[in-house]
């Protein structure tokens, strides 16, 4: 048998097969508001949408993504295919609710959401919860297709894990690099970002694809129609598949944080905390990574500036909304990235401590073996510097002055 084509020689080839009679894809792949909505009416059969708040940020979307991403084939048919799949869940989802109207009438009850700038230890911290059998944590799969709600009985079985696996290795061969930067399967927790995304006022887009007018649109947005969605996406989720709690992870809550406590007035919120100069060149590189898998004209030194900025006004918004008291003080707690990744379990009795939770022995036994199983750098190291982006450290140490200091990290 012949050796099979290495899959980044078949893509190329691909590409300049497309580029010689549709040179960025848009006779091929059109990313059409209309078109999209009846294709989703279609494979649906309905056509409810529930408020139709999405409409504008879809709009805006997708003139961005068409305008201004310089989107190859591959990022034209992604873009289509996402945004398609999430106008399906969000009918799905709207059908599921008139057919069985008790879905609505679930109440989410003291949710623990973890927020803070990315890269920054969440993702280890939102794994380590989700090792109590308690807490509830949306996994990857029944997050890209909440419908039918899942069951308990079938939960560890439905056959959308397999779906959602294949869909994530096909990412992986996109994006080879990706796996060194943040970890995707489909039973893996999944951040909050993909469920706002589903009311298209989300900062998922301005990671995976550079859409400017965009994105500085939807930061002057009230985030409400987003946690909206959100919250029927945790109902959905949990009505026939409880838990005592949900335990919610997204870097993007920073600037959420005052729709996210009119939506949940009774949640508590944990912040992680890690020096900018550390992280934010990783940040960057997380952003090119993804923005070169659906673009050929990616300047790195270019995405380092707009990310440190962006990043700056997300810390803005978040701690001016929790100075304003947008909930208790006490309800509030601040975790060190070194703090957790030198004593995971220590920090995480502390956090159930503050928060006046039990940690059965149950619970810290699977904790323990999750960090044995889960060592820093599991898929190799993630390399990176503030120069490849276009960054200095005196820049970035003044543009973060007022977070360094108020959290201890310019000492």
């Amino acid at each position: 048998m012949a050796p099979s084509m290495p899959e980044r020689v078949l893509r190329e080839i691909i590409k300049r097969g497309v580029r010689s009679i549709d040179p960025q894809g848009r006779r091929l792949v059109q990313l059409d508001e209309e078109a999209m909505l009846a294709v989703a009416r279609r494979r649906t059969g309905w056509h409810e949408f529930g408020e139709d708040s999405f409409r504008e940020p879809l709009r805006r979307l997708l003139y961005s993504l068409d305008h201004e991403a310089q989107l190859n084939f591959f990022g034209r048919v992604a873009a289509r295919v996402d945004l398609t799949r999430m106008l399906c869940n969000r009918l799905r989802i709207e059908q599921d609710r008139q057919h069985h109207p008790d879905i609505a009438n679930e109440d989410i009850r003291r949710p623990v959401f973890i927020t803070g700038l990315p890269r920054t230890g969440s993702t280890l911290l939102h794994g380590l919860l989700a090792q109590d059998p308690v807490n509830r944590v949306p996994l990857h799969w029944e997050v890209m297709y909440p419908s039918p709600p899942p069951e308990r009985g079938t939960y560890e079985v439905d056959r959308r894990i397999d779906l959602a696996e294949r869909q994530i290795g096909w990412f992986h061969r996109l994006a080879p690099g990706f796996r060194k930067i943040h970890p995707m399967s489909a039973r893996l927790p999944q951040e909050c970002t993909v469920l706002l995304s589903h009311s298209f006022l989300s900062y998922q887009f301005s990671t995976s694809f550079f859409v400017p007018s965009y994105q500085e649109w939807m930061e002057a947005q009230d985030l409400l129609p987003a946690y909206r969605i959100h919250r029927q996406f945790l109902q959905q989720l949990q009505w026939r598949c409880r838990g005592e709690r949900w335990a919610l992870k997204a870097p993007p809550h920073l600037s959420g944080l005052q729709a996210l406590s009119a939506t949940y007035p009774d949640a508590v919120v944990i912040m992680t905390h890690r020096d900018p100069l550390e992280v934010v060149a990783s940040i960057a590189s997380l952003h090119a990574v993804l923005r070169r898998t659906f673009s050929d004209e990616v300047d790195a030194r270019s995405v380092g500036p707009e990310v440190s900025e962006m990043l700056v006004r997300d810390l803005r918004r978040g701690l001016q909304a929790r100075d304003a008291g947008c909930l208790p003080p006490e309800r509030f707690l601040d975790v060190w990235y070194t703090d957790l990744v030198d004593n995971p379990l220590g920090t995480v009795r502390w956090i159930y401590s503050q928060f006046d939770l039990p940690l059965t022995p149950t619970a810290e036994a699977r904790m323990q073996q999750f960090v044995a199983e889960n060592p820093q750098h599991k898929y190799g190291r993630h390399e990176y510097s503030l120069t490849q982006f276009g960054l200095d450290a005196d820049g970035e140490r003044e543009r973060f002055r007022v977070y360094r200091e108020r959290f201890g990290f310019s000492l």
